[in-house]
């Protein structure tokens, strides 16, 4: 497998690649036009489009990768590829167009078939900071190792939670438990602060989240002792596909149970 200098390197050149590109869009209404229907069946907007298309100029040269990106789909160089990049070029589409400054890019790196992904980063685009972890090696931001809180209690939680829509009664009940309640808007950062402890949970079951979107920050999660499961509270199953969808939820690995009492009866996630 390749080192950590070397992946590090790699995510850093294309996530500075991928923020330059989006400079002059950030807060403008063009970001938001909409350019096509991305591969996960999504809309692709502007903003998105330039994002992938600076990242995969950097990762193609990086020698025979695959590449699964929300806009693109798969990519597949010509001789059999030896990794696999696992790429939301930017996670925080809304923020970064309306010029909410919470906005990142995640990558996570495992072999060609995805059986195993070994290397997590998540840049926050807005202040630099970077996440990274390595299967085995622990998790670090900005080069410094980072741990879950260690807040036991579910009444003292600080929680992301997304099920708003047709999910609202499936959470009302967790949101009446908690201390706080934060939406920020991308979720590879939000799994990254449950990770460094700014948050004490992440959950999210509107069945919505894709390989992409979670890759990276679950790794990142995982490498501090955090917990990470479906919404029935079994091993979070990530397909090779950039199209299937699931539920998610993740803590510092205490109360873990009690947040799947309230949430955890309606999830689809294989």
């Amino acid at each position: 497998m390749q080192s950590i200098q070397s992946l590090l390197e790699v995510c850093n050149h294309a996530s500075k690649e991928a923020n330059k590109s989006i400079k002059d869009l950030v807060g403008k209404r063009k970001a938001y036009k909409f350019v096509y229907m991305g591969a996960d069946g999504t809309r692709t907007r502007l903003i998105d489009d330039r994002a992938e298309k600076a990242i995969f100029e950097v990762l193609k040269s990086y020698g025979n990768c695959r590449i699964l990106s929300e806009e693109y789909g798969e990519y597949i160089p010509d001789k059999k590829p030896e990794i696999t990049f696992v790429i939301d070029p930017l996670d925080g589409t809304y923020n970064a167009a309306h010029g909410i400054p919470f906005y990142s890019t995640s990558i996570a790196v495992g072999n060609a078939d995805l059986s195993s992904i070994y290397f997590g980063y998540v840049k926050n685009l807005c202040t630099g900071d970077i996440y990274h972890a390595y299967k085995g090696k622990g998790a670090y931001l900005n080069g410094k190792p980072i741990n879950t809180s260690n807040r036991k209690l579910l009444k003292n939680f600080s929680v992301s939670l997304y099920g708003y829509h047709n999910n609202v009664e499936d959470t009302l009940e967790l949101s009446r438990k908690v201390r706080r309640v934060r939406i920020l808007g991308s979720v590879a950062l939000e799994l990254c602060y449950v990770a460094c402890g700014k948050l004490d949970a992440f959950v999210d079951i509107r069945n919505s989240l894709r390989l992409i979107d979670v890759a990276a920050g679950k790794l990142i999660l995982e490498e501090t002792n955090g917990k990470v499961t479906n919404g029935k509270g079994t091993e979070l199953y990530l397909q090779d596909s950039v199209v299937n969808r699931l539920s998610l939820i993740a803590s510092n690995g205490h109360a873990h149970r009690d947040i799947l009492n309230f949430v955890g009866r309606k999830d689809e996630s294989k």
